[in-house]
């Protein structure tokens, strides 16, 4: 540490701020905005300190030697059981019960949640993260916490600037924090903020330090990273808006075409029911052109069956003037022994008669049954149906019925 704070002092490294001159403020030459404050143990003073410092040197380097060695046996044959984190969330229940049973309820609220999730939450919402993980074989931890985090002053602080999470890295979610964060010595607390579109930690406070100059030093990281959180803001709130304005293209653009799409459907529609009435009427024009062809050939094939008209000096023949719908006449004989079909196939094959009609006679009033019928089965003859040598006859028209 010696010669490291001599290098650093050949090598000229800036300082940002004026700390006071026992609490020196080292700049991390790999990114110049990250802050490390180190609080340094008291170091031996005087030739007793220095003689003492000096003996016990050797059984302290053999000792912790050792020790490491044990530890990297141990860990070696068994590996270390908090690199599973099995239930994070439990973990930080465990250490904040474990806190307050120790320390008092007195304290910064705790974040609740694990560590990814409290990342997650202070890049939603743009705020600083303070980290403190407890190291609770540590000789400092217990003043620390008694003193320091659980000032009021302190606690207002943390409370009303930022979120604050915390564990002991003998749980398994603390130890997986501690080997992503690489603290040196204990207490350690972390300041990690949105930066550069990414969470990144801007402070480092490690070593037992008092609650003013923590303050000083969460203030100072604060102002100086501010910056920072209001342009991301400003950027999150343009791209809010963007995304607003195109959302609102969008839609109105949906919208546009979804208007399109109907008038399109509309008129698809309507071509397609204009198709079915044209179609519908060509159908019923076909229709009606082979009914009038069936029918004429219908009149056609009655006209050719029926029988020679009888010579007007026969006694047995009748004379029969019909009169037609739209008021002509038509005369013509037939014999007393033919049946009224004969007088309706006539009138059928006429061009001027109506395709269905009914035939009445005047004295006395009454239709002639000239086709088969319920009553009349065989339609009778003329001579049956009391027609006298001269006849009148009515053609009542029945097309429309």
């Amino acid at each position: 540490a010696a010669v490291q704070d001599r290098l650093n002092e050949q090598e000229g490294v800036p300082s940002v701020f004026n700390p006071p001159p026992s609490r020196p403020l080292q700049v991390n030459t790999a990114d110049h905005r990250i802050y490390s404050y180190v609080v340094s143990r008291p170091q031996p003073r005087g030739l007793l300190g220095w003689s003492y410092y000096l003996i016990m040197l050797p059984f302290r380097f053999t000792y912790y030697t050792l020790l490491d060695i044990f530890r990297f046996a141990v860990r070696f044959i068994r590996p270390d059981p908090r690199s599973r984190v099995t239930d994070p969330v439990g973990d930080i229940v465990s250490f904040i019960h474990m806190f307050e049973e120790k320390y008092g309820r007195i304290h910064p609220v705790f974040y609740q949640g694990t560590y990814s999730q409290a990342l997650n939450d202070a890049k939603r919402e743009l705020r600083f993260l303070l980290v403190y993980l407890h190291g609770d074989d540590h000789q400092d931890s217990d003043e620390f916490c008694r003193n320091t985090l659980c000032a009021p002053e302190v606690i207002t602080l943390i409370n009303t600037r930022m979120l604050f999470w915390a564990c002991s890295t003998n749980k398994p979610e603390g130890y997986r924090v501690s080997q992503a964060l690489r603290e040196n010595t204990y207490p350690f607390l972390a300041m990690i903020m949105l930066k550069d579109r990414r969470m990144t930690v801007v402070g480092r406070l490690e070593g037992l330090i008092q609650p003013d100059d923590l303050i000083n030093q969460l203030t100072f990281i604060i102002d100086a990273n501010q910056t920072y959180l209001v342009s991301e803001r400003l950027e999150r709130e343009e791209r809010n808006q963007t995304q607003v304005l195109r959302q609102q293209q969008d839609e109105a653009y949906l919208a546009s075409l979804r208007a399109d799409q109907e008038k399109e459907r509309k008129k698809k529609e309507e071509r397609e029911r204009k198709r079915r009435r044209e179609e519908e009427v060509q159908q019923q024009k076909l229709a009606e052109e082979r009914r009038r062809q069936t029918l004429q050939e219908e009149k056609v094939r009655k006209s050719e069956c029926l029988p020679p008209e009888p010579h007007p000096d026969d006694p047995e023949s009748v004379k029969i003037i019909f009169k037609l719908p739209n008021d002509s006449r038509v005369e013509r004989r037939f014999h007393f022994s033919q049946s009224l079909t004969v007088i309706h196939d006539f009138l059928f094959s006429l061009k001027e008669s109506p395709e269905k009609f009914q035939i009445e006679a005047n004295f006395p009033r009454r239709v002639l049954p000239c086709l088969p019928t319920e009553e009349w089965p065989n339609p009778p003859t003329l001579q049956e149906a009391g027609l006298s040598h001269t006849e009148v006859l009515f053609v009542q028209d029945l097309t429309d019925d």
